[in-house]
């Protein structure tokens, strides 16, 4: 069975096409409940409270086919509590939550926000017209996205002919889900008189791994120290220990972290061992107790026997002034892999691929430097921001209109 209310011309076919009916529930006047499915079987219900499953999140699929994580009550309670502990959070606190609830960090907010007594301002959609509007005048206290959200903001401005961004009541803006280049964490301190604390975090952890500490602000792309309760350790891909300052696999214990995959027992086999330890999949590195992470295992290109990790390349070619994101992915070639950049730019823009060519020319050593420029209107992305790096790649099987090769 499945519910959907009528809010659109589109939830409307859906439910025709499924054979759902409209029906008034309780305040609910208009709502469209599909057929019962008579052959499901519940699953089992644990006598353990610990590993209870409290919801199923689905990883965004960004490197491939997306998974169902279970998290328990504990999961979700002990990352949400820690977090509002790092961020001291209390009642005053006005939270404006643009990331979707169906998305473990927006349920992670609005757990945390209502664990203190705070509020939540929950938005159907994100409009960064209407996210300045409540910055300026709602009251809000803490700002949550990905790169994606502050990008767009910044986007907005520009488009608007705004001077400056009211930063209103904002006492903490904070960024996780995607790699921070320090130009935007630069513009965005700039334009709010605020530091961006970068954090890190997967669906699998519920979500929270590491954060840079609001009143211990950091000038580089640190992801800051592991939260407190959570072990980290870096692995070769063979499980070799590594030394302070090596890159690695990240692994990770603690309560945060989920009971497994829905009906992929094989698939949890190969990410949590005996002991409880998770590999996330990330390649990353500590300095001292600050986490860095350098990128996705799944991601990372071996040009020419060198390792080029993506978020370098994308973050010089998000330094330019006219590019509002970019992805870099590789591309296999005559038994190598090759450097492929996906750019959108600021609307109206005249610059051209080979502009950009020469723009990175002197940032990026030689073997870093990207094969192929090619501009799209937008990039593929999740409801969070999140680029569909996998879609990218696929579409390289298509030889775009605009775009450069050297």
């Amino acid at each position: 069975m499945f519910f959907t209310s009528l809010v659109s011309k589109e939830t409307a076919a859906h439910a025709s096409r499924c054979g759902a009916e409209g029906r008034q529930l309780g305040p609910f006047k208009q709502i469209d409940v599909g057929p019962l499915n008579e052959t499901t079987v519940a699953e089992p219900v644990e006598t353990d409270p610990a590993k209870q499953v409290a919801v199923l999140i689905y990883t965004s699929g960004t490197t491939g086919s997306p998974k169902g994580v279970m998290l328990t009550h504990d999961n979700l309670l002990i990352s949400a509590k820690t977090t509002a502990l790092f961020r001291r959070m209390d009642a005053t606190d006005k939270v404006h939550i643009i990331l979707p609830i169906s998305h473990i960090v927006g349920i992670s907010l609005l757990i945390m926000t209502l664990m203190v007594g705070g509020t939540a301002r929950l938005v159907s959609k994100y409009d960064p017209a209407v996210l300045a509007k409540a910055i300026a005048e709602e009251g809000i206290t803490i700002l949550n996205g990905v790169p994606a959200t502050y990008q767009r903001l910044l986007e907005y401005k520009a488009v608007a002919g705004l001077t400056r961004l009211d930063r209103g009541s904002l006492r903490l803006i904070a960024v996780a889900g995607a790699p921070l280049d320090l130009a935007l964490k630069s513009r965005v301190e700039q334009e709010f008189d605020l530091p961006l604390s970068n954090g890190y975090g997967i669906t699998e952890c519920s979500p929270g791994i590491s954060g840079v500490r609001f009143d211990a602000p950091r000038a580089d792309q640190a992801v800051g120290t592991v939260l407190p309760g959570i072990e980290a350790r870096v692995r070769t891909i063979d499980g070799t220990p590594l030394a302070n300052g090596e890159v690695g696999e990240l692994h990770v214990r603690g309560r945060n972290v989920m009971r497994g995959y829905y009906r992929a027992p094989d698939l949890t086999a190969k990410v949590i061992d005996s002991e409880g330890w998770f590999n996330t999949g990330d390649l990353a590195r500590f300095e001292g107790d600050c986490l860095y992470i350098v990128g996705r295992t799944k991601e990372m290109i071996i040009r020419s026997g060198f390792n080029v990790y993506p978020a370098e390349v994308e973050a010089v070619l998000n330094s330019h002034r006219d590019v509002v994101q970019s992805a870099v992915v590789g591309r296999s070639v005559d038994g190598n892999e090759e450097v492929v950049a996906f750019v959108q730019l600021l609307g109206g823009s005249k610059v051209k691929p080979s502009d950009l060519m020469t723009y990175i020319k002197s940032q990026l050593t030689s073997y870093k430097r990207p094969s192929e420029i090619i501009v799209l209107d937008c990039l593929p992305a999740t409801s969070t921001g999140k680029i569909l790096k996998h879609k990218l790649a696929e579409s390289l099987q298509i030889k775009p209109e605009r775009s450069v090769r050297v």
